[in-house]
């Protein structure tokens, strides 16, 4: 006996109003199972991520878009489902489908320099070149200076540094998009702060409406005579 005669079977057992409302009743109980399994399996996930970044200690910004993207993934998946039950066709579905991937990479394409210091910052999190309270200085070569300071604050968009010279009362930040990391030559210093840069010795020129020094007359000569006796 095939599912289709067991089906066929079961519907002739049933009562007369409970076959009327069979049509509605098995798609409406497909939807809840399709629901409730999605909501598991997210759940189920995010537990799972949560003991695996508490394990290899992930950064919480690392997890967040990640349990993000599966739990996108896992609501698209459910509503296309969802979709299929209530009779609407593949064909629709994957046109639908085609349309949104289409859209999307145009998108991602607009937003490639938002996207890319997304990436950018998931390469800092896990590759690690620096990290939070390391001195480090951004150059566009090795020999020339560039921004330097105290990493922080580290997002996904940028690398926030203390300045290093601009002084304890008037402290600057430098926000830095985490793709320069990946362009430009970084230099670090672990345990403490550079040593602070040697400053030019400027000699002073005399000026030149100086008047010169005054001569001192020469002193008097002694008189050779000798003082008259009285």
């Amino acid at each position: 006996m095939n599912s289709q005669q067991l089906h066929l079977r079961i519907h002739q057992m049933l009562p007369a109003w409970v076959q009327e409302w069979l049509d509605i009743i098995v798609p409406a109980l497909q939807i809840v199972a399709i629901v409730a399994v999605a909501l598991l399996l997210q759940r189920a996930l995010r537990r799972l991520i949560r003991r695996a970044g508490q394990h290899y200690h992930w950064p919480l910004e690392l997890m967040v878009p990640i349990n993000g993207v599966l739990r996108w993934i896992i609501l698209g998946s459910a509503v296309l489902l969802v979709l299929e039950r209530l009779g609407v066709s593949a064909t629709v579905l994957w046109t639908a489908f085609t349309g949104f991937a289409a859209v999307g990479a145009v998108a991602f394409f607009a937003a490639w320099s938002v996207l890319s210091n997304l990436f950018c910052a998931l390469l800092i999190f896990t590759v690690g070149p620096f990290r939070l309270g390391d001195y480090i200085e951004v150059l566009d070569t090795a020999e020339k200076p560039g921004a330097k300071g105290r990493v922080v604050d580290i997002n996904l968009l940028y690398t926030t540094l203390e300045d290093y010279d601009g002084g304890q009362d008037h402290p600057a930040l430098l926000q830095i998009p985490n793709t320069l990391m990946f362009q430009r030559v970084v230099r670090r210093w672990r345990g403490g702060p550079p040593p602070p840069r040697p400053q030019p010795i400027v000699v002073a020129e005399p000026h030149a409406s100086a008047s010169p020094p005054a001569e001192t007359p020469p002193p008097l000569a002694a008189s050779s005579r000798s003082p008259s006796a009285v």
